[in-house]
C-alpha cells in the first residue's frame, strides 16, 4: 500500500533592496513566504521547506556586522513561533531556515522543524561552513553546527535536513540515512558557475546511495549590489532511484510540488542492499585526521 506525501519547495526572489532597513527586509520576505506557503497548502502540500536564510538576502556576499541583527533564538524567536502558528493553521509540516543566535556572538545557520500540529520538533545546524570568497564569507557569520545529523518524526514521515554547502559532503548524507530519514531537505543559496552542474548531480547521488527522497531548494534571481552570481532556482525533488520528480523555474518565484510515495524506499532497499552490504569497519580513513 502506498504512503503518499505531497511535498513543496518554496523559492523566492528578494523583494526589498538590501539597502533598506533590516526589519523592513525581514518583514517583506516573511510576508511573501507566508503568502506562498498558503498557496502551497491550498494545493495540498503536507510538508514544505523554505530556502536558506529565507527572510533576507544572501548577506554572506559581504562581511558586515549589521547582518548579525537578523539573528534570533530558536525556538523562542518570533519567526519560529510564527511558523508554528502557520503549521497548525494549515496542517502542514515545515522546515524553516533561520539565522540563529545561541548566545550573543555565537550564531548558527539553522533550520527548525515543525510538525503539522504546530509543535517544535528540533533543529539542524549547518555543519560545513564555507569561506569561498569573494562572495561566500560564511565563517564571518556562522559557527559550525554541533547537533549532528538529527532526523525528526513528523506527521508525514521521518525528515532530515542538510543545508547548502553540506551537500558536498556525502558522509553527513549517509548519517541522515542511517538515522532513518525518508525525506531530506537541502535549503540552499547557490549561484551559477563552477558548482551549477553539481546541483543536479550530487543530491540525486545522495538519494541513490542512501535510498531516500531529496528536496533541494535554491533561491532565484540576482541580488544587488553584490551580483556574486545568478541564484539559479531550479529547486527539485528526486526519488530514491535518483529520478527527477519535479523541477522549478530558474529565475523567478516558484512553488515546486511533488507527490512522494515513501513506500518506494522499502522497495528500492529490497533491491539494492546498500545498507546491508556496508563495511563500516573498513572506512576508518574517512574520519582520520
Amino acid at each position: 500500500m502506498a504512503r503518499p506525501v505531497r511535498a513543496a519547495l518554496i523559492q523566492a526572489t528578494l523583494c526589498e533592496p538590501v539597502t533598506s532597513p533590516l526589519p523592513k527586509i525581514k518583514q517583506a520576505m516573511i510576508e511573501k513566504h507566508v503568502a506562498m506557503l498558503a498557496t502551497a497548502a491550498e494545493r495540498g502540500a503536507q510538508v514544505a521547506c523554505f530556502q536558506e536564510l529565507f527572510y533576507g538576502p544572501y548577506f554572506c556576499a559581504e562581511q558586515q556586522t549589521k547582518w548579525y541583527d537578523l539573528t534570533e533564538r530558536v525556538p523562542d524567536g518570533p519567526t519560529t513561533q510564527l511558523m508554528q502558528e502557520l503549521a497548525k493553521k494549515h496542517g502542514i509540516v515545515l522546515v524553516v531556515p533561520v539565522y540563529e543566535e545561541d548566545l550573543p556572538g555565537i550564531y548558527y545557520n539553522t533550520a527548525a522543524v515543525i510538525d503539522a500540529n504546530g509543535s517544535y520538533l528540533g533543529k539542524f545546524r549547518k555543519m560545513h561552513i564555507p569561506q569561498c570568497g569573494p562572495g561566500f564569507f560564511e565563517k564571518f557569520y556562522f559557527r559550525p553546527g554541533n547537533l549532528g545529523y538529527p532526523v525528526f518524526q513528523t506527521r508525514v514521515g521521518k525528515v532530515g535536513v542538510y543545508i547548502c554547502y553540506d551537500r558536498h559532503f556525502p558522509e553527513g548524507a549517509r548519517c541522515l540515512g542511517l538515522n532513518g530519514a525518508e525525506i531530506v531537505f537541502n535549503p540552499s543559496a547557490t549561484v551559477a558557475g563552477l558548482s551549477e552542474y553539481l546541483w543536479k548531480l550530487e543530491q540525486p547521488a545522495h538519494a541513490v546511495a542512501n535510498q531516500y527522497f531529496v528536496g533541494a531548494i535554491n533561491r532565484p534571481g540576482w541580488e544587488e549590489p553584490w551580483r556574486i552570481g545568478e541564484f539559479y532556482g531550479q529547486s527539485y525533488f528526486c526519488d530514491p532511484r535518483g529520478q527527477m520528480l519535479a523541477v522549478g523555474k530558474r529565475d523567478q518565484d516558484d512553488i515546486v510540488i511533488a507527490d512522494l510515495d515513501l513506500n518506494m524506499i522499502r522497495e528500492v532497499r529490497n533491491t539494492w542492499q546498500f545498507f546491508r552490504d556496508r563495511r563500516p569497519e573498513s572506512y576508518g580513513a574517512i574520519v582520520a585526521d
